[in-house]
């Protein structure tokens, strides 16, 4: 898989200079790079690698000899201008992650936008995405998706952000390190729901990938007897909260409404929670925006 194939001889992929080349990089599949990928690490005047022993092992694969340098999240912002200064003498500097696309939960956002003020291109390879691949294979049906990306180590941090995220009418996708994701999918299970259902996307594309749909309560479970479970990155996508949340929601406004509208506040809040045995906390500070809004 040469230059002859692949590189810059090829008339059907152009190489612009003076441009930065953003390029997606398999996440554990050699045969997911991509044909214009191989072809734009061949033709740029050099690489900013995260990790350059990690990026050497996949240039190996496909004979590029290109030159690389050391970007990482440390120095980035200092490398951005050596880099832009190469971009200005009209070289080609394409940037890499260890795996996956740069800038989704890895270094990248801060030297293309560095490169896009000094006024240069910033071009996309495509490619592989654990992101996507997770969506992709968890069989959900949503029309928006948010991702998250790594939650914070500590118990309290984490479980803060869970709760934030419990009622989100979107699927959500998390990254998480090998030695935390026995705790956080138990964690997920407590504040979702046992029976919220989420997807374990463990070390996608490689040989033992793992991809296995259920309960978050059962899963849990499951990672937590199964040592092989904790090995490896995962990605979770869990799916969006279920509908009838929403629905009891405006249930309560439908009791909470018109007392607003006649009774004060506090005696409004006490009728309001004796119909519907709702937290009253949660139908006062309803209660108070419902008041607000009437005032306005």
């Amino acid at each position: 898989m040469g230059k002859e194939k692949f590189g810059v001889h090829n008339p059907d992929i152009h190489v612009s200079k003076s441009s930065l080349y953003v390029v997606a990089t398999p996440i554990g599949n050699w045969g997911d790079m991509t044909a214009r990928a191989i072809a734009v690490l061949n033709a740029a005047d050099v690489i900013a690698a995260e990790d350059t022993r990690v990026t050497g092992q996949l240039l190996k694969q496909y004979g590029i000899t290109t030159p690389m340098i050391s970007v990482r999240e440390h120095n980035e912002r200092a490398m951005a201008e050596k880099l832009i200064a190469r971009l200005a003498a009209g070289e080609i500097v394409a940037q890499v992650s260890d795996a996956g696309t740069p800038a989704v939960s890895d270094p990248g956002a801060v030297l293309a936008a560095s490169v896009h003020a000094a006024g240069f291109k910033v071009i996309p390879i495509p490619g592989a995405s654990a992101l996507t691949t997770a969506l992709s294979a968890s069989g959900f049906s949503c029309a928006h998706s948010l991702f998250y990306g790594f939650l914070p180590p500590k118990t309290k941090q984490r479980c803060d952000e869970l709760t934030r995220l419990k009622d989100s009418p979107y699927i959500t996708v998390f990254y998480e390190a090998p030695h935390r994701i026995a705790e956080c999918v138990a964690d997920m299970s407590s504040i979702f729901g046992a029976e919220r259902e989420a997807v374990l996307c463990r070390e996608l594309t490689k040989t033992f990938e793992t991809i296995r749909r259920g309960p978050l309560a059962e899963l849990a479970e499951w990672i937590k007897n199964d040592p092989n479970q904790q090995k490896g990155e995962s990605v979770v996508v869990v799916n969006a909260a279920p509908p009838a949340e929403k629905d009891e929601a405006a249930a309560h406004d439908q009791v909470l409404v018109p007392l607003v509208a006649e009774l004060p506040v506090k005696q409004a809040v006490a009728l309001a929670q004796a119909i519907t045995g709702a937290p009253r906390n949660a139908l006062y500070e309803r209660a108070l925006a419902l008041k607000k809004a009437e005032q306005e």
